[in-house]
C-alpha cells in the first residue's frame, strides 16, 4: 500500500479542490452592513441571491497560498514564540527534571496521571478555547505520555482532543459560545446550567473512553533523560515562572481582552528570562530560540495553508451559497430535528469555515431569525452551533491546529480519521441528547 499523503499534501490538494468548486458551485451573497457601534460586520437574513461574478483564476489559487500565510499571521507567530519558550526551557533542563520527577510520583499511577492532563486540557478548553496553544506542548506531551507508557493516539486525545471536547461544551468559550451568543442577541453567558451539565456528562464519558482505550494500548515505558535524581532550585524556579506566565494569560485573555500578540508577548519574555536564569546566556537563549522556530516550522507552514481554503471560497463568492444550502431546508422539519440537523450542517460548514469564531460570525445573523420562524430558542440555536461546529475540530483535515499536532506526531491524517471518528460521533450523540432534551423543557 502506497504512504498516505501527509498533511502539506492534503491541503495543497484541499486548496485546489476548493478552488475547482467555485467554477461548479453557483455564486452568490448575503448583503452586509456594518454595525459602528460594534466595529463588527453584520449579515442581513434573507438577503441571499445569486451573483454572477469574475471566477478565480490560476494565479488566484498560487497567491491564496502565501495570502493565507499572512492571514494567519498572528496564530503563526504565537506557534512560533510558545515554541521557542518552550524549547529554551528544555535546554535549561528543568523540563526534563520537572517531568521526571512528575513521572517518578505518578509511577503505579498512570491512570491518575492520564485523568489529571486530561482534566487540565479541558479546562483550557473549556476557559479560554485552548487549541493552537496545543501544538507547542506536542514534543514535552509525548515524552512525558510514552514515558508513562501511553501511544501517541492516547496522547493526542488527552491532550488536542481534551481542549476540543472542552471548547465544545463549554459554558463560556469566549471564541465559540460568547461571541455566538452576541451575535444572537443573547446577554453573556446567559443559559450555563444546562450547559454545565451536559459539559460533566460528556467529560465523565470522554474520560471513561480515554481510560479504556489507554489501558488496552500501553506501551513500554521510555525512561526520561534526566541525570538529576531531585529537581534544583533554579529548576523549580524557571516551572514556576511558566505556571505563573500560563495563569497571567489566561487572565489576560478573560479579564483583559488579550489576543494572540498578547500571548506571544508573553511567552517570548518568558523564555528570555529562563534562558538568563538557566545560565544559557544570551547567545544561548537566542540559539535555542532559533531551534524551537525551526522544530515549529512545518507546524506553522500548516495552519496558514488551512487559511487559504477558506479565503479561496469567499473570494470565489461560494461560500454564502454554501451556508445557504446547508441550512436553508432546515425550517421545513420540527423543531427537535431541526436542532439536530442544525448541528450536523454546523459540523459539515466547519470543513470550509475552519474557525469556529468565523462561523459564529457568518452563520448566527442568518441562523437566528430562522430559529425564530421554526419555533427554536435562540440559545438552542447557539448550543447547535457549538456543539458541531467546535466538535469537528476533531476530525477536519482543514482545521490548521490538528494537522499541526499530527504532524508533529507523525501521524497520517487518513490513521487520524480512523481513530477519532468513534470518539467523535460518541460526543455528538450525547449533543444530540441534549439538543432534544433542550427542545422538550424550552430551553431559553
Amino acid at each position: 500500500m502506497k504512504k498516505f499523503p501527509n498533511a502539506f499534501v492534503i491541503l495543497i490538494a484541499v486548496i485546489i479542490f476548493a478552488w475547482i468548486l467555485t467554477y461548479i458551485i453557483p455564486q452568490g451573497s448575503y448583503e452586509r452592513i456594518l454595525d459602528e457601534a460594534t466595529g463588527t460586520t453584520r449579515v442581513l437574513n434573507n438577503s441571499y441571491q445569486q451573483i454572477n461574478s469574475e471566477s478565480l483564476s490560476i494565479l488566484d489559487l498560487i497567491l491564496s497560498i502565501p495570502r493565507g500565510l499572512i492571514e494567519g499571521a498572528e496564530t503563526i507567530v504565537l506557534i512560533f514564540l510558545i515554541g521557542g519558550c518552550f524549547y529554551v526551557i528544555e535546554k535549561t533542563g528543568a523540563l526534563n527534571e520537572g517531568l521526571a520527577k512528575l513521572v517518578k510520583v505518578l509511577d503505579g499511577k498512570e491512570t491518575l496521571a492520564l485523568v489529571l492532563v486530561a482534566t487540565l486540557y479541558t479546562a483550557g478548553g473549556v476557559s479560554i478555547g485552548m487549541q493552537e496553544e496545543v501544538i507547542a506542548m506536542i514534543p514535552i506531551l509525548l515524552l512525558f505520555g510514552k514515558s508513562l507508557g501511553y501511544n501517541t493516539f492516547t496522547i493526542i486525545l488527552m491532550s488536542y482532543g481534551s481542549t476540543v471536547m472542552g471548547s465544545s461544551f463549554s459554558p463560556s468559550n469566549p471564541f465559540a459560545v460568547l461571541i455566538a451568543q452576541k451575535e444572537a442577541g443573547l446577554p453573556l453567558l446567559s443559559g450555563s446550567e444546562l450547559r454545565l451539565v451536559v459539559l460533566a456528562v460528556a467529560f465523565l464519558v470522554w474520560l471513561l473512553f480515554l481510560i479504556r482505550y489507554a489501558n488496552k494500548n500501553r506501551i513500554e515505558k521510555i525512561k526520561m533523560p534526566t541525570a538529576h535524581e531531585s529537581m534544583t532550585a533554579r529548576s523549580k524556579i524557571i516551572l514556576s515562572l511558566l505556571v505563573l506566565t500560563f495563569c497571567g494569560v489566561i487572565y489576560g485573555i478573560l479579564y483583559l481582552d488579550w489576543g494572540f500578540n498578547e500571548m506571544s508577548a508573553s511567552f517570548f519574555a518568558l523564555g528570555i528570562i529562563v534562558g538568563l536564569i538557566g545560565k544559557l546566556g544570551i547567545n544561548g537563549t537566542g540559539e535555542s530560540y532559533v531551534e524551537g522556530f525551526k522544530e515549529m516550522m512545518f507546524a506553522c507552514v500548516i495552519l496558514g495553508f488551512a487559511n487559504s481554503i477558506s479565503l479561496i471560497l469567499k473570494e470565489g463568492m461560494i461560500m454564502d451559497t454554501i451556508v445557504y444550502g446547508l441550512f436553508g431546508p432546515l425550517k421545513y422539519l420540527s423543531p427537535s430535528l431541526s436542532a439536530v440537523s442544525m448541528m450536523v450542517a454546523h459540523a459539515f460548514l466547519h470543513f470550509p469555515v475552519p474557525s469556529y469564531s468565523g462561523q459564529a460570525v457568518l452563520t448566527m445573523p442568518i441562523l437566528v431569525p430562522l430559529s425564530d420562524l421554526i419555533g427554536l430558542s435562540r440559545q438552542i440555536c447557539v448550543l447547535a452551533f457549538q456543539y458541531g461546529g467546535v466538535m469537528a475540530d476533531m476530525i477536519v483535515p482543514t482545521n490548521g491546529a490538528l494537522m499541526a499536532v499530527l504532524a508533529l506526531c507523525n501521524i497520517p491524517y487518513n490513521k487520524w480519521l480512523k481513530f477519532a471518528i468513534k470518539p467523535t460521533l460518541l460526543l455528538l450523540l450525547i449533543a444530540a441528547i441534549a439538543l432534544v432534551v433542550a427542545v422538550a423543557i424550552g430551553y431559553q
